[in-house]
């Protein structure tokens, strides 16, 4: 049985949606991605990657005249957010054979089989996942208790409901910005639970670890050097703040994160080969592709702010800065 999923991302994260995309059917052969290219050279490179696995939409075949007047007012990320719960919608619009489908985060790793998950969700109409924040970071819970890195939907009354409705509250809302109990497209799914009761909440430790949870993680190797979390293979991890520069060398997380416990070597060590694993192909399809390679100066000055700057600060620069 195929299991379907979708993502999104432009060329600024090609290398890691290409890296995501290879470990999720390393581990789920039965893949098949419907991935929403953002500009035309992803989907040029994705169509002569050749993937079997890969079914590319044009933006533009998705953008309808509600989706283009609400991306005048909006930033990438934020346009990007509002397209989260679009693009699942569309896909079961256009594509009859898919009952159930995912969508995914372009930045994630997949690391051991994700059966264990789809176990889990059963029968069950709609999947998420909390952000399991670290007791210090708890306080960021307000700005939405689930992450947007892995949302499941069945074909049926209930899955359908749920991702209409949050379609049509993203078009109507969703910025880089906590008001009126909204928060970018991840807020809205907190009243689901109680909304929706075959909403299932994924429970396995070894999903959606990510630098806010992954201090409280005990992380070991087994025999095989496969990654445990807590005693449970690790599936996933979410590679927030992640950058590839353009010297070739990695930034993987701001001292906010590593300061108080160092990043799991070993998840970060597997995504760098990864990364480049995915680079040196694109590279092979459009030699010199430089997509997502920030400049070097530009990451250590924003490591600086992150580090030296002051929270309120930052908040207020955050009223007028664009995402």
């Amino acid at each position: 049985m195929t299991n379907y999923f979708c993502t999104l991302f432009d060329k600024g994260y090609l290398i890691k949606g290409m890296a995501m995309m290879e470990s999720l059917v390393e581990w789920c052969p039965d893949a098949h991605v419907f991935v929403l290219c953002m500009d035309e050279t992803t989907q040029e490179i994705l169509t002569a990657s050749g993937r079997p696995y890969i079914t590319c939409i044009a933006l533009a075949d998705l953008e309808t005249p509600e989706l283009l007047e609400a991306k005048k007012s909006r930033g990438v990320a934020e346009y990007c957010w509002t397209l989260s719960p679009c693009l699942p919608a569309f896909v079961l619009e256009h594509h009859p054979e898919v009952d159930f489908i995912t969508y995914l985060d372009s930045d994630l790793l997949f690391y051991s089989p994700i059966s264990p998950i789809f176990d889990e969700i059963g029968n069950n109409s709609i999947a998420i996942i909390e952000h399991r924040f670290a007791p210090r970071l708890q306080k960021r819970e307000v700005n939405g208790r689930f992450c947007v890195e892995w949302v499941s939907f069945r074909r049926d009354e209930e899955g359908m409901r749920c991702l209409a409705r949050w379609r049509e509250q993203c078009i109507e809302w969703c910025y880089y910005r906590l008001e009126d109990g909204k928060m970018g497209d991840q807020k809205y799914l907190d009243e689901w639970p109680d909304l929706y009761p075959n909403c299932h909440i994924i429970e396995h430790p070894g999903a959606g670890v990510a630098p806010w949870n992954y201090e409280k993680s005990h992380f070991t190797q087994d025999a095989s050097d496969r990654i445990e979390v807590d005693g449970s293979p690790l599936i996933f991890y979410h590679f927030h703040q992640f950058q590839l520069l353009a010297n070739g060398v990695f930034d993987r997380l701001s001292t906010f994160y590593t300061n108080v416990r160092a990043e799991p070597d070993a998840v970060y060590e597997a995504y760098e080969r990864a990364v480049m694993r995915a680079l040196q192909e694109i590279r092979m399809i459009s030699p010199g592709f430089s997509g997502g390679l920030r400049p070097v100066i530009l990451v250590l000055a924003r490591r600086w702010v992150q580090r030296h700057v002051p929270l309120p600060v930052k908040r207020f620069l955050h009223h007028f800065i664009r995402y």
